[in-house]
C-alpha cells in the first residue's frame, strides 16, 4: 500500500472515530491531524477540507467496492446501501447533518441518481420528465435513509427495505386500480 494510501486511511480512521463522539460541525482539521500524529500539511496534501475526506471516505469504502458488482435490480442495490449505512449509522446520522456546499447528502445525491436513473429507464414508459422522476426518487430515498438512520432503535435494514418496497408496491397498486377506474368511468 502507498504512503498516500496509508495517510488517506489513517486520516478517514481518525475522522471516523471523532464523528463517533462529536458533531461534524465541531470537529476541524486540527483535530483530526491531532488523533492520527499528522500535520496540517499532509491533511491539506490528500484532501481540501474535512467535507472531502467524509466523502472519500463513502467513496473508497462503498462505491468501490460495489463497482464491480452486477444487481440484478434497483431493490438489491438499496440493500447494499442501507447495510453499509446501518453498519456505520453514527458516522452517516453525522455526515447527514451537514448542510450546504460540499455536504454529504449532496455528494450522496450526485452518486446515486445514476443508479436511480438508470433504473428508472427499465419502468418509465415515457421519454418525457425523466430528470423530474430521478430527482424525485432519489431525494425520497435519501430523505428516507436519513430518517431511518436516525430512528431509536434504529430497525435493521432488512424490516426497512422491506417496509420502502411494501409502500412503494401499496402505491403502485392503487394507482394501476385509480387509473383503471378512470378509464371504466370515462367509456
Amino acid at each position: 500500500m502507498s504512503d498516500s494510501i496509508i495517510t488517506k486511511k489513517a486520516l478517514a480512521m481518525a475522522m471516523k472515530a471523532l464523528m463517533e463522539k462529536m458533531p461534524f460541525n465541531k470537529i476541524n482539521v486540527g483535530h483530526i491531524c491531532d488523533m492520527c500524529d499528522l500535520n496540517r500539511k499532509s491533511f491539506y496534501y490528500h484532501f481540501k477540507d474535512k467535507y472531502d475526506l467524509v466523502n472519500w471516505i463513502y467513496y473508497t469504502e462503498f462505491i468501490e467496492t460495489i463497482q464491480t458488482q452486477f444487481y440484478k435490480d434497483g431493490w438489491a442495490f438499496l440493500d447494499d446501501i442501507c447495510r453499509y449505512f446501518y453498519k456505520n449509522r453514527v458516522f452517516y446520522i453525522n455526515a447527514f447533518q451537514v448542510s450546504g456546499q460540499n455536504s454529504f447528502q449532496d455528494y450522496f445525491r450526485d452518486i446515486l441518481h445514476p443508479f436511480v436513473l438508470n433504473y428508472l429507464k427499465e419502468i418509465l414508459t415515457t421519454d418525457e420528465n425523466p430528470e423530474f422522476f430521478t430527482i424525485f426518487f432519489t431525494d425520497a430515498f435519501i430523505v428516507a435513509i436519513e430518517r431511518w438512520l436516525k430512528e431509536t432503535p434504529c430497525r435493521p435494514p432488512d424490516d426497512f427495505i422491506n417496509l420502502l418496497k411494501t409502500s412503494l408496491g401499496g402505491l403502485a397498486k392503487k394507482i394501476v386500480y385509480d387509473m383503471n377506474e378512470d378509464n371504466l368511468t370515462t367509456i
